[in-house]
Parts: structure tokens; C-alpha cells; sequence
């Protein structure tokens, strides 16, 4: 399994979306519904799922899908 699609399954079971939904260019607030709780707790599953720490920083630049999974390459 890669990032994405592990990815891809947390934001479905957070966000309650249809993983139809979910692609590398969906935006997590615009097209997923994300509010800031939904997102502080997809943060919180993602971190613990790949072992990374995002800060508050990152975090206000991670838009979409892609930005997440990006994010996460980058920093295992």
C-alpha cells in the first residue's frame, strides 16, 4: 500500500467521505468538508500512522490531498 491510498483511507474514516471523493487534488476543507476539528483529528491519525509530527506551520500550507501525502514523503 502506498502513502496515498493509505492516506486516502484515514480521510475517508475521519472525514466519512466516499472515497470517491478523495484524490490527489481534492481539498480538504472545499471538497472534503473538513472543519477544523475533522482536521486537527485527520492530523492527529496521520502522525500517529506515519510515525511524523506536523506543526501548526506545516499545517496551514497542506491544502490538499496531494499536499498531505507530499508532506509525508517528504519527512518519514
Amino acid at each position: 500500500m502506498d502513502i496515498f491510498d493509505k492516506v486516502k483511507g484515514l480521510i475517508v474514516d475521519e472525514l466519512a467521505v466516499d472515497a470517491s471523493l478523495v484524490n490527489p487534488d481534492a481539498r480538504l476543507v472545499e471538497d472534503l468538508g473538513a472543519d477544523s476539528i475533522d482536521a486537527v483529528e485527520l492530523i492527529m491519525t496521520v502522525e500517529d500512522a506515519f510515525s511524523i509530527e506536523i506543526s501548526d506551520e506545516v499545517l496551514q500550507n497542506i491544502k490538499t490531498v496531494n499536499d498531505l501525502v507530499s508532506y509525508i514523503k517528504d519527512n518519514q
